[in-house]
């Protein structure tokens, strides 16, 4: 009896597998699989011809009108200065990468600059773009310092097409920040840059007036213990 059942068993575990199949192995017939693989499974391939469409396509064009969420409708007819190409980055002239900010650099750009750059690069370059993420505290030792002089010196349009395109180890966020956002973290990083190199020259006389007024100004006398505490 337990002979029997235990050649049963092994048989039915040999009809399994043989119908399950082995992944790798070739046939010009289809396997039999009781759990589809992914690659088979009922789903429209890209630029595949799908019968279910009129026209015969699997992919769908966008609806009319629609763009997607944070970008703007290319606009042909914007003329811009000859370092700023017309999609809103500044090219190259020469070997030289064009510098400046196309766009207003206000309260609102730097707010923006800083929670896309607290959301999007912290995580590598670090709250005060030192290079010292939590990334790299996991083990990513090829994050830049933005504040190195290097950087400090480069280029707005060059930074542009850093975070468009990616360089070395940095992958391109271009598909994933929209123009707009780049600039106002630029704008983010320089003020970053500028309040770790900061000098007297940089403050405003106004406010460095005050400073050196509050250094000057003699600390407040501390009261002098009553006599009764002095007894207790």
């Amino acid at each position: 009896m337990l002979r029997g059942f235990f050649l049963v068993f092994v048989l039915a575990g040999i009809v399994i597998v043989a119908m399950c199949g082995f992944r790798g192995e070739h046939g010009t017939r289809t396997p039999w699989e009781i759990f589809p693989d992914m690659v088979r499974q009922q789903k429209v391939r890209a630029q595949a011809p799908l019968d279910f469409f009129a026209d015969g396509r699997g992919p769908r064009v966008p609806i009319a009108s629609t763009v997607p969420i944070g970008y703007e409708i290319p606009k042909p007819q914007m003329k811009a200065p000859p370092e700023i190409t017309p999609s809103g980055a500044p090219g190259k002239m020469g070997t030289n990468w064009g510098t400046g900010i196309p766009v207003p650099v206000n309260a609102e750009l730097m707010q923006r600059g800083q929670q896309r750059f607290n959301i999007t690069c912290s995580v590598c370059h670090g709250l005060t773009a030192a290079g010292n993420g939590i990334a790299k505290q996991y083990g990513l030792n090829t994050v830049a310092t933005l504040q190195d002089e290097r950087i400090r010196k480069m280029a707005d349009g060059e930074i542009f097409n850093t975070i468009t395109n990616g360089k070395n180890t940095m992958m391109s966020y271009g598909g994933n920040v929209p123009v707009a956002d780049r600039w106002a973290i630029i704008a983010y990083v320089r003020a970053l840059q500028r309040s770790q190199n900061a000098a007297a020259a940089d403050v405003p006389p106004e406010e460095l007036a005050k400073l050196e007024k509050a250094e000057a100004k003699p600390p407040e006398p501390k009261p002098a213990p009553s006599p009764e505490g002095q007894k207790k």
